[in-house]
C-alpha cells in the first residue's frame, strides 16, 4: 500500500545548477551565456549506458545535455560546445550523481588544493 502526500504538500524541488560558459553559443539573434541543468531522471538517461554518465563519455553528455538543460540546447549546439564548456556541463551532470558526504569531501579538497599550506620547517 503506497501512501498518498498531503493535497497542501508543496511540489518536491528539482535539483538545477547553471553553469556560465566561457564561449556563449549564437542562435540567430540570440547569445546564451549560461545553461540550467536539470538533475536527471530516468526517461533523461534511456538509451545511454550509465557508467558512461557516471564517467563524463563524451558522446554521453552530447545525448544527455540537450534533453536537461533550460534553455535547450540542440544536439548541434551540444557537438559544438567548446572543451571547457562541456568539461564544466558534464562535472555538472557528474555531481547530481554523488552524495552529499560525496560533494562535501570533494569541496574541502578541492579548497585544499587551492591554498597550499605553509610548510613549517
Amino acid at each position: 500500500m503506497t501512501e498518498k502526500a498531503p493535497a497542501d504538500a508543496a511540489p518536491a524541488k528539482i535539483a538545477m545548477e547553471t553553469v556560465t560558459l566561457e564561449t556563449p553559443i549564437i542562435r540567430g539573434e540570440t547569445s546564451i551565456a549560461a545553461v540550467q541543468l536539470r538533475k536527471p531522471k530516468a526517461g533523461a538517461l534511456r538509451g545511454l549506458q550509465l557508467q558512461s554518465v557516471l564517467q563524463g563519455d563524451v558522446n554521453a553528455m552530447i545525448t544527455l545535455i540537450p534533453r536537461i538543460t533550460e534553455p535547450p540546447l540542440l544536439q548541434q549546439e551540444a557537438e559544438n560546445l567548446e572543451a571547457e564548456d562541456l568539461a564544466a556541463l558534464a562535472a555538472t551532470v557528474m555531481g547530481f550523481f554523488m552524495s552529499k558526504a560525496d560533494q562535501a569531501a570533494l569541496a574541502q579538497m578541492m579548497g585544499q588544493g587551492a591554498t597550499p599550506e605553509a610548510s613549517t620547517s
